[in-house]
């Protein structure tokens, strides 16, 4: 080989080589557990395309966060709890937090992130005990948890009936899953403090299968039912409410019941179908008109743009917004750009979102208010209830945004993090 094309062929290896340097030892390395595939990529993708779309503006408008590039690997995980695991391991090395998107994955990668020193946050999902931060230093689940939400969808409830729901059937239909499972605590405590009765009805994954639950439904006549469901489930659910003609305005769902792809299938029939919910849909958002402007407009969209500004989509975009705007606290507080997984935990632990700061990033009314700190590491509690106008093919917000029952839900979440605690033997923080 002649001299110039050695020289060629090396100058290439290091190229190359750099190229895999860089991923590899990047500070800013935020790794996303995504089910593009399978039974709940409907609601998987476009909340994996706000994600995309958030980063990657983040890197062309801004240079990435305090001039270091954020690199987003993506790892297909199908919404199943093994393979989450295995992303993870897949992707630990360098990573400064994680994003799960599954309640099952959450509670194995609880032990493993803890004893690793990355940060895990659940947004809105997950375990509900975890906004403890006394007892879970590596985990986060702001803005609010699903114990906030059940209370929160009783409230509800409770508002429509003056005050008095005693002798009300209230039913569950749940993903019969770990993310499933997680309100029923709550919806049971609430039921002897507020004389309702409570149905449990288990959907078994993927959630295509629930004649037995609707025909138990028309049979038993509950007046509200609850939903925690997810993917095909929610449209199955959905639809099967309006052909046995559920008073859908008595139907309301958790946050990750109340997109879009869960209610157009059923047409006309999903009018009146309520959702609980800690954002905004729609694109009258600066974010959205500098993710257009830099990603969009540059044809560099994630999927086909289709999903911008649906409800999912968006909540991908606030998802993000925290993870990143966590990166600039952590900066901030340790003086560095080149922050260590560690450094970044702590700029969780302090990140503050408040109404100024969500205007300056571009977030205006966009999503309550929330901070966390040491002890709180599940933020504010606070969701609304918007209702989909099926004519009109949108959500609708029909409440403020509003807290749950404090008094039960942090009870509920003492109790539990502290039998965690004395369990794994972990010596309460934050004092």
């Amino acid at each position: 080989m002649g001299l110039k094309k050695m020289m060629v062929g090396l100058l290439g290896s290091v190229i190359a080589i750099g190229g895999f340097l860089e991923v590899a030892t990047a500070d800013l390395k935020f790794p996303m557990l995504v089910y593009r595939t399978g039974a709940y990529a409907p609601n998987g993708i476009p909340n994996a395309d706000g994600f995309v779309d958030y980063y990657k503006m983040i890197n062309a408008r801004d240079g990435g966060i305090g001039g270091e590039k954020i690199v987003f690997p993506e790892c297909e995980t199908g919404y199943k709890t093994q393979v989450g695991v295995e992303c993870y391991e897949k992707h630990k090395d360098g990573a400064m937090v994680f994003q799960p998107m599954s309640t099952g994955i959450t509670y194995q990668l609880i032990p493993k992130a803890s004893a690793d020193g990355v940060t895990v946050y659940s947004t809105g999902y997950g375990r509900t005990s975890a906004k403890n931060g006394k007892v879970f230093k590596w985990i986060f689940n702001a803005p609010a948890t699903y114990w906030d939400g059940a209370s929160i969808a009783v409230r509800h409830i409770l508002k429509q009936n003056m005050g008095n729901i005693k002798g009300k059937k209230i039913a569950l239909v749940y993903h019969n899953s770990a993310y499933g499972k997680e309100p029923i605590r709550t919806l049971q405590v609430l039921a002897k403090k507020h004389g309702y009765k409570l149905m449990l009805l288990p959907v078994d994954h993927p959630g295509q299968e629930q004649k037995a639950t609707w025909l138990k439904i028309r049979k038993e006549r509950p007046n509200y039912v609850l939903m925690w469901g997810w993917g095909v489930m929610n449209q199955v659910a959905v639809k099967s409410a309006a052909s046995i003609k559920f008073p859908m305005e008595n139907f309301i769902g958790i946050w990750w019941s109340g997109s879009e792809n869960d209610v157009l299938p059923a047409g006309a029939g999903a009018h009146g179908y309520k959702a609980l919910t800690f954002n905004a849909p729609g694109t009258d958002y600066q974010v959205h008109k500098d993710i257009k402007k830099y990603v969009h407009d540059k044809g560099e969209a994630s999927g086909d743009g289709s999903h911008f500004g649906t409800v999912l989509y968006n909540r991908g975009l606030f998802q993000a917004m925290v993870q990143v705007e966590a990166a600039r606290v952590a900066q901030k507080i340790h003086g560095t750009s080149k922050i260590t997984a560690a450094m970044y935990r702590d700029g969780m632990e302090n990140v503050d979102l408040n109404a100024k700061r969500m205007e300056e990033l571009g977030f205006k009314n966009f999503a309550p208010p929330f901070k966390n700190t040491c002890e709180n590491h599940g933020g504010s509690g606070l969701a609304a209830v918007q209702q989909w106008d099926a004519k009109a093919k949108k959500w609708n917000m029909i409440t403020e945004y509003m807290y749950g029952d404090s008094e039960v839900v942090d009870k509920l979440i003492a109790e539990d993090s502290t039998k965690y605690a004395k369990e794994q033997k972990i010596t309460m923080r934050c004092n």
